[in-house]
């Protein structure tokens, strides 16, 4: 395979449509495709070759395909059922970075490999912001000959690319992995806000101490600004991390292997889901905590 000169990419969401604006500034024929059509005319309008509702109609013009959807079930639907697979043109590199299973994406790659593609197991991290700098990290597996032809798409996605091996899964079970620290993460640092709010610490403050000292994250310095501005626009949702945790017991429980801070986890974001939080931004797994006040959030003092 010589190195692609063009991709298609597929799901235009907070990262999607990052990594593709970073491809359309590397100089490659971007093709952008999503069901969303105020995400299609934005990328239009940054200079994309074409973008439409349908990519098996540009699917002669694909030398690459990045599929940046939200799991395994979106994946199946964009390659097979719009039979998009079937219209590539053989030996078209599928660099496939939905946050999925280790099995999911053996069976993708399996179906893929029955259409004379092949598949790169690329799960993304960075947020939308690292997605717009073309600074996201990739930890992938796959054939160094499907590395070595997507290097113009990951050179331009990427900050970092790790190399995880050529086996389909490993890729996905790392960022497995991450995630679980990021929704224990997310879920500490809620549980410590909602703390300080109980505490009646102004939450602004106690941001301000936490990110100057010793028990800051990324996830808290990130998510926990969206609690003390009040705001809970979704960036990423309550319901991502339903799954993503899901995903990281359904690993666990393959392996025999305990985990109890992501059990607890992963029992906060559902209980926050199912009191009608899941669309909103993560950070919203705070509001179960009842008896505190919160910046943008009725009261729920007892």
């Amino acid at each position: 395979m010589s190195e692609v000169q063009s991709v298609g990419v597929i799901g235009l969401g907070s990262m999607g449509m990052g990594a593709a604006k970073s491809c359309v500034r590397a100089g490659l024929d971007v093709y952008g495709f999503d069901l969303n059509p105020q995400a299609l005319e934005e990328l239009g309008s940054l200079g994309a070759k074409a973008v439409s509702t349908n990519a098996v109609e540009f699917a002669d013009k694909l030398d690459s395909v990045l599929v940046l959807v939200v799991n395994a079930a979106q994946v199946n639907t964009v390659l097979f059922k719009t039979d998009l697979a079937a219209a590539l043109k053989a030996n078209t590199p599928v660099m496939v970075s939905a946050t999925i299973s280790a099995e999911d994406a053996k069976q993708i790659e399996a179906k893929l490999a029955e259409h004379n593609l092949v598949m790169l197991d690329a799960p993304v991290s960075g947020g939308a912001v690292k997605a717009e700098a073309g600074e996201m990290t990739i930890m992938a597996s796959g054939a160094q000959s499907t590395f070595d032809a997507l290097e113009p798409v990951l050179n331009a996605t990427a900050a970092k690319v790790y190399n995880i091996g050529e086996a389909i899964g490993l890729g996905a079970t790392v960022k497995i992995i991450h995630q679980l620290l990021a929704g224990v993460h997310i879920a500490a640092g809620a549980e410590a806000m909602a703390l300080a709010a109980r505490a009646n610490i102004p939450l602004d403050l106690m941001y301000d101490v936490v990110t100057n000292a010793a028990g800051n994250s990324w996830m808290f310095e990130n998510r926990m600004k969206h609690v003390v501005d009040g705001d809970y626009s979704p960036k990423s949702m309550v319901d991502i991390f339903v799954k993503d945790l899901n995903l990281v017991s359904d690993t666990a429980k393959d392996l025999k292997f305990p985990l109890p801070l992501s059990s607890a986890a992963l029992n906060m974001f559902v209980s926050a889901s199912n009191a009608g939080f899941g669309q909103e931004d993560d950070s919203a797994v705070i509001k179960i905590f009842d008896g505190i006040e919160l910046p943008g959030v009725e009261s729920k003092q007892k």
